[in-house]
């Protein structure tokens, strides 16, 4: 069975297993990481939003074989440390969530969040905030249904992200 190897929240990690395998798989039956939620497995409800490369992707529509050596996969479970994160054991927009109240049954608020960062960082690098349309570019899903609450989070976390 082939090795994959690829960075996992920093640090690198090796699994034996086929090429065709869904990252989300390796993510959560091999490597044990729950916080890429399954949800629908087609890529469309985004439970599952990750980042690789600082980017969102969503692992249950990924290959592990086309993740190279040096690709850096970041789970929710990894987020606090990308902003250097001492002494605080979450990121701003995982705050923001909180003291905002987002989450209802909480399944999808890994996803989302870690669409908020991917946004925020998306909009930055353009040198621009974060405009009504971009928020409606998110298209993660929340049965729930605290899509409200979700865009006051997003663009509080977005103001402590500076």
């Amino acid at each position: 069975m082939p090795k994959q190897t690829f960075i996992l929240n920093g640090k690198p990690v090796t699994v034996d297993v086929h090429d065709d395998v869904r990252v989300l798989w390796v993510l959560r039956d091999l490597l044990g990481v729950t916080g890429p939620k399954y949800g629908c497995g087609i890529n469309v409800c985004k439970a599952c939003t990750s980042h690789i490369n600082g980017k969102a992707f969503n692992p249950c529509s990924v290959r592990v074989g086309d993740l190279g050596r040096t690709d850096k996969v970041t789970t929710i479970e990894g987020l606090p440390a990308t902003v250097g994160a001492k002494g605080r054991d979450l990121h701003p927009m995982q705050e923001a969530w909180l003291e905002l109240d987002v989450a209802q049954c909480g399944y999808c608020q890994p996803g989302q969040i870690m669409a908020a960062v991917a946004l925020v960082k998306k909009v930055r690098r353009e040198g621009r905030e974060i405009s009504e349309k971009d928020l409606d570019s998110i298209r993660n899903i929340c049965r729930c249904g605290t899509y409200v609450r979700i865009r006051e989070a997003i663009e509080k976390g977005a103001r402590a992200m500076r």
